[in-house]
Parts: C-alpha cells; structure tokens; sequence
C-alpha cells in the first residue's frame, strides 16, 4: 500500500503575517539592528542576550502593527504597501545615511521635479524592483487561507502571543531599552517603515492640523540712518548651497580651489556654522529673528525676518533664485523666481547654472538706484547627488569626476574632484559678482552658504542629518565678504582679525541690518559680526 504525502503550502493569514514580520525586521531593519549592536558593543552574556530580544520585539511590533493596520482583513494588501514604502526607504538609508524626522519629510515635500528626479538612477531602479516590486508581486498572488472564523481567531492568538511576548522583554530588559535609548535617540528614526510614518505625522500635524498663528510685525517702523556716503548702498548677500568650508582653498584645503576670492580680495570667516542641515530649514532660519535654538518654522512663517525689516525700512529688496524656491524667506519681497528654460546657454530645462544669477545681477545694477538696495542671489551650489551638473565641462578642473547620481558608486577620487569643481565654479561666480560690484559704489558682497554635505565619511552622503546629531561636515559652512570700503586699510584690517573669530547663522540678521545702514528695535548689535569695525 502506497501512501500519498500532501504538503499544503497555503498560509493561514496568521501565518502569512507572523512570516511577512520577520522579513521586514531581517532585511529592512539590518541597518537598526546593525546600528544597536554598535550602540550596546556586547560584552556579557546579558548584552548578547538583551541584542536577541530587539529583532524579536521589532518583529512582534511587526504583527502588532500589521494586524492593527488592516491585516486582519486584508493580509496581503497591507503588507504589500508596508514593503513597498519600505523598500526606497531601506535604500536611502543604506546608501545615504538617512535618518528620518519631520524635517527630513519637510525636505522630501520641497524638493521640487528636477531635484527628484536626480536621484533616479540604475541602482536605486534595481534596488526597487528586488525588494519592492518582486515581493510585491509575490505578496498578491498569494493564496490564502480564508475561512473567516478560523482566520479571526488564529490572529487574535497570534496578537495576544506578541503582546505577551512584548510584556515580558519590557519586564526583562527595560531598564537596557531606556539607556540604549536615552544614549542613542537617533536609533529609533532609524527603525523602517515607522520612524517614517512617525515623522510623516508630526510633519502633516505641523503644516495642515495646527491653527495658523497670527502674524506678527516685529518692528513698525525701522527707518534708514544718514550715511556720510554720498551714493547709495548696495549689498548682495549670495546664499550658497550646500557648500563645505573645508574644501575652500582660502580656508586651508590643500587644493586652490577658491583662486577668485583670494585674487579680489575678499575675506574668508573660517568658522562658521549653520542654523540647518538642509535648505528647507537653514535658509528661513538664517533670515529669522529667532536663532537656531528657538527656530520653529511655523513660528519663523508668522513674523518678520530681516528681509521685511529692511525692505520696510525703505531698501528695496529683491530675491533672485537659482535654486528650487526661497523655502518662504522672500515671500514679502519682490521675487524673480527660478526658471529652468531662462537662457538655453545656461540652463538644460531641469537647472541652471549659477553664472545666470551674475547676468540677472548686472541687469539689475545697469538700472542707476534711486535709493539703497540688498539684493539676494540664491545658489543652486553644490547640490547634490548629480555634482557633475553644477558646472560647465570646461569648469571640470580636476578629473576624473563623477559623472553619475549614485555616488557612493564612484570611486572616492571622483567624488571628491566633481564636489571640488562646484566649489571651484562658486569661486568663479563670486570672482564675477565681486568684479561686477566693483563699478557700484559704497557696494558690498557677503556670500553664506546654507548647510554643508556629507561626501562618504562615516558611511554617510549628502545632508539632512538631525541637527545634533549631525556631522561638522554638514555644519561647518564657508562665508565670504567682499565691500568696496576695504581700500580703507584699517577697516579691511579689522575684518582680517574678526574672520578669525566663530560665528553662525544666528549673527546673520544683525549683520544685514548693520550692512544696509537700518534701524530697528530688532537689532541686537553684539551679534552683527561688523559692528567693531564701523566707522
């Protein structure tokens, strides 16, 4: 007699969840998991112990939250998303180094067409197709056992199964979980998919639920002090993007990459750091009243910046943008807004280079003022991934570069010439602001750039790291001042000897207001980072 074995390989839902769980704690968790090893570094037979819980309290979370989400009536759906979702995610952390909080989502929401799409490549398109779409098409064309009684009770067991488990790691090893923690806060946002979906609430719980704050006038009437100058005044403040004070030649870096700055003239502050790790962030902050420490955006949206205390001071104000928007800091001023098509010599239809912000300068100061002005140029920089794009081939100095968006494909010699040739094109564009400047009068350049970049040091590319958190190379920003005053030897002099000195995004708005010659209950003179060398 011959006996037939039937192997059923139809999952129960409970099933199919429990499974599904452990897929996304194994491969889309590797780098939180790999991450808390580093963090607890086991010594002790405890240590190993309290390591083997997290992929299993992830994974009973997994089942928790599947099931909770609308496993328990549609399995496969729910997972499918959560994978889907998981796996760009898993990606960017791998490949960045990203870490997820609001104002990484905040980043993601602003980031226009053309920044998106530079970051398509080949290995991410690969990347998604293996660990998002494959699975994904697995996921629904799998059957699954659908009798609804047995179904509903196999994953009420399963629940109060993880929930028990869950109570006994937090009886055992709370007091581990709350130091890792407390010494580690950046764990928890690396945990995938919901340190996104946490951070994806707090952001839409800050733009779209809170209620509108009343706007806020800092000062009514700030007003325009006599200057013996019989010309008017005219400052260009260059906002840069994403550049690194230690790739400036100027600042020490063993290649010259800042040629420009030195023949001119101009002063380099060596030590300055920024509000923000991102443009979202830094550039409303740096134009706030607020100072990085109490910086809110919703606050920073509701009252005055430097630019409305200027400009109703009775300077004209004008913001002319290379870069994907001012991320709200112009939106009371006079705005010549980012055009990709602009000029077919300079632009590709996506970006254009920053040698057009000089041509829209010039146009503006072949126009004789008729009263003071600050004029605001806004980068595209260094920005990133696809460096190779921020500067003509004939700007590529040092070879090879990278000419690819997945960078941490490049060989670390590429990457490091294709960031040096943006910083070495900036150089050259200010070189041309500051000789257009030299024919204006009582003129003055200071370039600042918002927030630096992360080019593969600790296993970490391109910005947006929480703030405290972050790296100097994403923080340590290159500034530069030019004015046509500096014939006066004294005062070139004692800008030498402040340059020396630390200063932040925070000095920013007095500075302004001590440049343009304004007036204002707002002004705090020790943080304008000139006010000792006024005549």
């Amino acid at each position: 007699m011959q006996l037939k074995r039937s192997v059923n390989l139809t999952p129960s839902s409970a099933q199919f969840i429990v499974l599904t769980s452990v897929l996304i704690t194994v491969i889309f968790n590797y780098p939180f998991i790999s991450a808390a090893y580093e963090s607890v570094s086991p010594l002790t037979f405890w240590d190993w112990i309290f390591l083997l819980t997290v992929p299993l309290l992830l994974t009973l979370i997994n089942i928790i939250f599947l099931s909770l989400f609308g496993a328990l009536l549609f399995p496969r759906l729910t997972v499918a998303i959560t994978f889907l979702v998981s796996s760009p995610l898993l990606y960017a952390s791998l490949v960045y180094g990203v870490v997820f909080d609001s104002s990484m989502i905040q980043n993601v929401m602003e980031t226009n067409s053309g920044e998106a799409f530079s970051y398509l490549n080949l290995s991410f398109l690969l990347f998604l197709l293996l660990l998002g779409l494959v699975p994904v098409f697995a996921i629904l064309n799998q059957d699954i056992q659908n009798c609804f009684t047995s179904h509903l009770a196999k994953m009420l067991f399963v629940n109060l199964l993880a929930l028990l488990g869950l109570t006994v790691i937090g009886v055992l090893f709370y007091k581990d979980y709350a130091s890792v923690g407390r010494n580690n806060k950046a764990l928890v946002k690396q945990i995938i998919p919901y340190a996104f979906y946490d951070a994806g609430y707090k952001y839409l719980r800050n733009i779209y639920f809170n209620p509108p704050l009343p706007y806020r006038i800092l000062d009514q009437k700030p007003y325009l002090i006599e200057s013996s100058q019989s010309s008017f005044k005219t400052v260009v403040m260059v906002v840069g993007e994403t550049a690194r004070a230690d790739k400036f030649g100027v600042n020490g870096y063993i290649r010259n990459t800042t040629p420009q700055i030195t023949e001119k003239g101009a002063i380099s502050f060596a030590n300055v750091t920024s509000c923000g790790t991102a443009t979202a962030v830094s550039v409303p902050c740096m134009f706030s009243r607020l100072g990085r420490e109490q910086y809110e955006s919703r606050v920073a949206e509701s009252q005055d910046n430097v630019l409305d205390i200027i400009n109703r001071a009775g300077t004209k104000v004008t913001w002319i943008d290379n870069n994907s928007s001012c991320k709200g800091a112009c939106n009371r001023i006079e705005t010549i807004e980012f055009d990709p098509g602009r000029d077919p010599t300079l632009c590709d239809g996506d970006f254009c280079y920053d040698e057009i912000l000089v041509n829209l300068l010039r146009l503006s100061l072949s126009k004789p003022p008729n009263l003071n002005q600050l004029i605001v140029l806004h980068m595209i920089g260094s920005h990133g991934p696809t460096y190779y794009r921020r500067y003509p081939k004939k700007f590529a100095r040092f070879t090879p570069d990278c000419q690819r968006s997945d960078i941490q494909n490049c060989k670390e010699e590429e990457l490091i010439n294709t960031y040096d040739n943006t910083i070495a094109y900036t150089d050259y564009v200010l070189g041309n602001i500051i000789e257009a400047l030299k024919t204006v009068p009582n003129s003055s350049m200071l370039y600042l750039s918002d927030h630096g970049e992360s080019l593969g040091e600790k296993g970490l590319y391109l910005h947006g790291f929480p703030y405290n958190l972050a790296p100097k190379e994403q923080t340590h920003i290159p500034m530069i001042y030019w004015d046509s005053t500096f014939t006066d030897r004294a005062y070139k002099s004692c800008i030498d000897q402040l340059a020396h000195n630390s200063f932040s995004h925070d000095n920013l708005y007095d500075t302004l207001i001590g440049l343009t010659n304004v007036s204002s209950v707002t002004y705090q003179p020790t943080m304008d980072m000139f006010k000792l060398c006024k005549r």
